[in-house]
């Protein structure tokens, strides 16, 4: 063997073979963690974990198996995840309408409290072992009514897991 020759290898050809994989797993590895970070929600807002977005107020009641009252104009709807997903609506119907919405949507719920100052003027607190519909995606519902006058009652409505 002539000495220019020795100590040639075929490195030359092997090593754009070896290195392929290599740059294939890396650009997984990073397409991995680029997917893993991004937030895929789609909703309007704040797109940090567990801000608040607004969402349609269909889509907020409809999280706690209620749909909005025929006489009553919902509002500041907003949906919030984090570890549990909490929707929330606020809605403004005639106060003589509310007892029979309540009992209407949760018809094997318990029966609406009155009183105390965590409560206002009317409380419902139902969950899936006494009487929230199957069709809920949330855990627990809770109404809250405050009445603004004689005629209007202000709900606040608000469906969540744990």
């Amino acid at each position: 063997m002539p000495a220019a020759e020795r100590g040639h290898t075929r490195w030359g050809i092997v090593l754009p073979f070896l290195a392929l994989p290599v740059v294939v797993l890396g650009v997984l590895i990073i397409g991995l963690f680029l997917w893993a970070w991004s937030d895929g929600d789609e909703v309007r807002g704040d797109a940090r974990a567990g801000a608040p977005a607004t969402v349609p107020c269909t889509d907020a009641l409809a999280f706690g198996a209620a749909e909005r009252p025929a006489k009553a104009r919902a509002h500041d709807c907003t949906v919030q995840r984090g570890i549990d997903t909490l929707y929330a609506a606020v809605l403004r119907m005639p106060r003589e309408d509310v007892r029979g919405w309540l009992r209407e949507t949760y018809p094997n719920g318990p029966e609406p409290r009155t009183g105390g100052a965590a409560c206002g003027a009317l409380c419902l607190d139902v969950t899936h072992e006494n009487g929230l519909p199957g069709t809920a995606e949330a855990h627990v519902v809770q109404v809250r009514v405050e009445y603004v006058n004689a005629e209007n009652a202000l709900v606040r409505f608000s469906a969540f897991t744990m």
